[in-house]
């Protein structure tokens, strides 16, 4: 089979190198239009599920993967004027510089021959019309999908709350969460590290705060000093560090959850965040693009036609994907309305963040439902009783 995989994010350069343990004789293109080496974002998360199941399927990517992340095993919760609750947890998660793990996959794909070509847009796919598949894989602004929009019917979901993503020279030992209260409203960022030396820090607030403080009008220079000194507590004296825009804009956004309502069309396939994104604050958008890929493959070397095919991948991965897509739905919503919670004692405000996800908890009294998971967990740790 001929492959031309439009993006060279990690569901594309994963399912490049699957499909050629599979079979080496097929012949794959990534078409990635920046240079090697610039990407976006700075840390990515993931957990011991995924790298046992990246050792499964390739282990020698994942063999790099595992020497170069970091790992730690609790949250660190700091409420500002009240108190710091740290929760321990059994096991691991890990983090890994984005930069760092497109260059595992980038390598480990050209080891295996797969052609990467940096520096080339495809914007149409009749630029690779001798393919007998094509990947679209360049994301939620996704040119190959805009083209047949009529035919996918994207849907985005646009998030109340804005939000920036920072990288700092502070090396977290935890996953952090800090919560500032200012006189426009709070705001809060979580860090955590990807690398010996630096460490990744998300900021988020409502659109209130965000203009109350300044930091819709503020170059990133000026918001990053004003977000250093709200930080300052978790930063011990560490900076912020942007993206470095020309024009020397802070790179403010807001969420967009985006779905669509079919995944290919004709030899066109969506995959990653080209088919669905979820939310920052679940950790999950590497793991599903791999995911994507893991299956992708399979299904195509299930021995069914190309259209069987792309059908068995799209209704399996969306079924596969709909938990984390859920989970990180309440997850947005439980911070889009933090006041709620905020005048709760803080062990109740950390016991409540992790349970962010539930469905049931927009809908129930926070002191009421804290009570009620409290007397279930003293219940089920009583012997004859089951979750």
């Amino acid at each position: 089979m001929k492959v031309a995989c439009v993006g060279g994010g990690p569901a594309n350069l994963y399912f490049a190198i699957m499909m050629k343990r599979v079979n080496p004789s097929h012949d794959i293109t990534i078409y990635e239009r920046n240079p090697a080496g610039s990407t976006y974002g700075w840390g990515v998360t993931f957990w011991d599920e995924l790298l046992s199941n990246l050792h499964g399927a390739d282990p020698e990517s994942a063999r790099a993967i595992s020497e170069r992340a970091v790992s730690w095993n609790s949250w660190v919760t700091d409420i500002r004027d009240r108190t710091t609750v740290t929760v321990h947890h059994g096991d691991a998660s890990f983090g890994i510089g984005r930069r760092e793990l497109l260059g595992i996959l980038s390598q480990r794909a050209s080891d295996l021959g797969v052609r990467v070509e940096f520096e080339r847009e495809i914007a149409d796919e009749e630029e690779v019309a001798d393919a007998d598949l094509v990947l679209a894989g360049d994301g939620i602004n996704s040119a190959l999908r805009e083209r047949h929009a009529d035919h996918f019917r994207p849907k985005v979901a646009v998030g109340r709350n804005h939000y920036i993503w920072l990288g700092t020279t502070k090396v977290f030992d935890a996953f952090v969460f800090s919560f500032v209260e200012t006189p426009h409203g709070w705001i809060w960022c979580y860090g955590y590290k990807y690398g010996q030396d630096n460490s990744t820090c998300v900021v988020e607030c409502a659109p209130e705060t965000w203009t109350g403080l300044g930091l819709h009008e503020a170059n990133e220079a000026d918001g990053l000093a004003v977000l250093e000194k709200l930080f300052a507590d978790i930063l011990d004296g560490h900076p912020l560090i942007g993206r470095s825009q020309a024009d020397g804009s802070a790179q403010w956004l807001n969420f967009r959850t985006l779905t669509n309502r079919t995944w290919h069309r004709d030899n066109l396939v969506l995959i990653g965040d080209a088919a669905h994104t979820t939310h920052y604050s679940v950790g999950a958008g590497t793991a599903l693009a791999l995911g994507d890929a893991a299956f992708l493959v399979h299904a195509l070397h299930e021995g069914s036609p190309l259209q069987p095919a792309l059908a068995l991948y799209e209704r399996e991965r969306k079924s596969a994907i709909r938990a984390a897509q859920k989970a990180a739905h309440y997850s947005a919503r439980w911070y889009e309305n933090l006041p709620r919670y905020m005048d709760l004692p803080a062990e109740q405000i950390v016991a409540l963040l992790g349970d962010r996800h539930s469905p049931v908890l927009p809908h129930v009294p926070p002191k009421l439902y804290f009570r009620a998971s409290q007397l279930l967990d003293r219940l089920y740790s009583l012997p004859g009783f089951r979750r």
